[in-house]
């Protein structure tokens, strides 16, 4: 059973890995909409509270709060927490996440997803307390290879469903 478990969870990683999300989305200028915002120059941090929405390209987050750390006049690290979603087209169909939390590097592309953390793509599933999803590498870890304490919990539909 755990060889079983191992092969299901490569098939996954294999199916997510070489989905590719939009390449132009991180050239692409961030838009933010939020009920309020606290904008620190000094520091190079703005937080945006109230039914935030921050979307690039393709990519879309929605969370209560999201925390813009800057360097240079640029996004260089992004921190959501509260209802979390996240959605980004790719070659196979969008993505979509959901956590309590999540931060995204906008240099290295790594969007970490904590608290239940789920990743779904062509209807295959991933659940987890803990998810990483590197977009430059196309990898995904969940549970203890990425640091965190529950198991995964993983659904694959059926060919040609």
């Amino acid at each position: 059973m755990h060889h079983l478990s191992k092969i299901i969870a490569c098939v996954l990683l294999t199916a997510a890995c070489s989905a590719h999300a939009l390449s132009s989305d991180k050239d692409q200028p961030i838009e933010l909409a939020a009920d309020s915002v606290d904008l620190d120059e000094g520091r190079g941090t703005s937080v945006y509270k109230g039914d935030v929405d921050l979307r690039q390209g393709s990519m879309r987050l929605l969370a209560d709060k999201v925390t813009v750390q800057q360097q240079g006049r640029k996004p260089n690290r992004i921190i959501a927490v509260g209802s979390v979603r996240f959605t980004q087209d790719s070659d196979r169909g969008p993505i979509t996440a959901r956590a309590k939390k999540a931060e995204y590097e906008v240099n290295s592309e790594v969007l970490e997803l904590t608290g239940n953390a789920s990743l779904t793509q062509a209807g295959d599933t991933m659940k987890s307390d803990r998810i990483v999803y590197d977009r430059v590498k196309h990898k995904v870890r969940a549970g203890a290879a990425a640091k965190g304490k529950e198991r995964v919990r993983i659904t694959i539909q059926a060919p040609g469903k």
